[in-house]
């Protein structure tokens, strides 16, 4: 394959997610090449058990920030890249800045005045939303963004919530992981519920 046929499409990335394949790339510093991931134990956050601590329910009541969607979506990924070690390179930000200018992929941001504090993104097919990543500049402010993410999915009829990998920040929110095979089933009625 030729260098320029290599980069990422939203075609590529549209049909990756719908089989259940999404993309990870080294970190630069080992050479930046995309990799893409199918795992056998899936991570999920089923949405009607997602649930929070009575801290942070206090916190999303009377909290001070700005709740937006889609407003700085570039600005998003590249604030979930700003760490030591990353798998989110130019060529990924390029394909899914493209994916959100077609509509298929969203950001959910906290805004502190006219500061990005925290926020996460992902990509939405049908009724499936597949989180990319998250970040925070201010303490618990991707926690918020998270649950402005499940508030937004709940009220727009969405069934699929992915967050690929599980880890122990999402399981206190009520992640799990599942089968390969009862993944692909849940994605199958999600991206159904498009039509």
């Amino acid at each position: 394959m030729e260098e320029e046929e290599s980069h990422l499409t939203p075609a590529q990335l549209i049909y990756a997610y719908s089989n259940g394949y999404f993309p990870m790339a080294d970190d630069p510093e080992d050479g930046g090449e995309i990799f893409w991931h199918r795992p056998n134990q899936r991570g999920v956050i089923p949405l009607e058990s997602f649930h929070i601590s009575k801290n942070l329910k206090r916190l999303w009541r009377n909290h001070p920030y700005q709740l937006k969607v889609n407003t700085a979506f570039k600005e998003v990924m590249l604030a979930c890249a700003e760490r030591d070690r990353t798998w989110i390179n130019e060529e990924i930000i390029q394909a899914y800045c493209r994916l959100q200018e077609m509509g298929y992929a969203i950001s959910f941001e906290v805004w502190e005045g006219n500061r990005l504090v925290g926020g996460l993104y992902g990509v939405t097919l049908g009724k499936a939303y597949f989180g990319e990543s998250m970040f925070s500049r201010k303490t618990n402010t991707s926690k918020l963004a998270l649950i402005h993410l499940v508030e937004y999915l709940k009220s727009n009829g969405y069934t699929l919530l992915d967050t690929q990998y599980l880890n122990s920040h999402l399981e206190q929110f009520g992640a799990t992981e599942i089968p390969d095979k009862k993944y692909m089933e849940q994605l199958e009625v999600a991206l159904a519920n498009s039509l």
